[in-house]
């Protein structure tokens, strides 16, 4: 967990949807202060996130489809955690179906929340090293589109400077992994 304080208690609870990935609740709450309201959230089992780099030095990300942003985006390889699944053979798996790498070498930056104004989801992020392509790639799940992208740091810096449309958990994810890349230039 990454928080360490006091939980509200929770009063009631309702749920209004629930689908493959999320669910959409409301509680009435009694805050640590004593104050009392109601407040909604979705409800996310987490995601996993990896920053692959080749052995020259290159980053490797997707350009994704994505529904709600109605365009694509670029972004690191990620998926949601399944049912009892660790976020390490979350990451492992949908690496290899989205990019079509192995990771050899793995190495954990950290986990943080996504958007906690709205939802409970925590993003564990990895460094993923030593990396093999593989002969055969997995095929892409049916509702996934998804071009694999090739960048140096420096261009992904910049890109992200440039305002193109880059998802927030690449952009966390990739300043817990500078230190890490910075080491490797030298």
């Amino acid at each position: 967990m990454l928080l360490n304080s006091e939980p509200a208690e929770v009063l009631q609870t309702q749920l209004f949807y629930r689908s493959r990935k999320f669910s959409f609740e409301t509680q009435r709450l009694r805050l640590p202060n004593g104050a009392e309201g109601e407040w909604s959230c979705i409800r996310h089992p987490g995601g996993a996130l990896a920053i692959p780099v080749t052995a020259e030095g290159k980053l490797v990300l997707v350009r994704q489809y994505r529904f709600a942003a109605a365009g694509r985006i670029l972004e690191f390889p990620a998926g949601t955690l399944e049912v009892g699944e660790a976020p390490e053979a979350t990451i492992r798996r949908e690496i290899e179906e989205e990019t079509g790498y192995r990771a050899h070498r793995w190495r954990s930056l950290g986990q943080f929340l996504l958007a906690p104004g709205y939802s409970d989801e925590i993003i564990y992020a990895f460094l993923a090293e030593d990396l093999e392509l593989l002969e055969t790639p997995p095929a892409q799940d049916e509702d996934e589109d998804i071009e694999t992208v090739l960048m140096t740091p420096a261009e992904f810096e910049a890109a992200v400077l440039q305002g193109e449309a880059i998802d927030a958990k690449s952009i966390s994810s990739f300043f817990l992994a500078r230190q890490f890349l910075m080491a490797s230039r030298g």
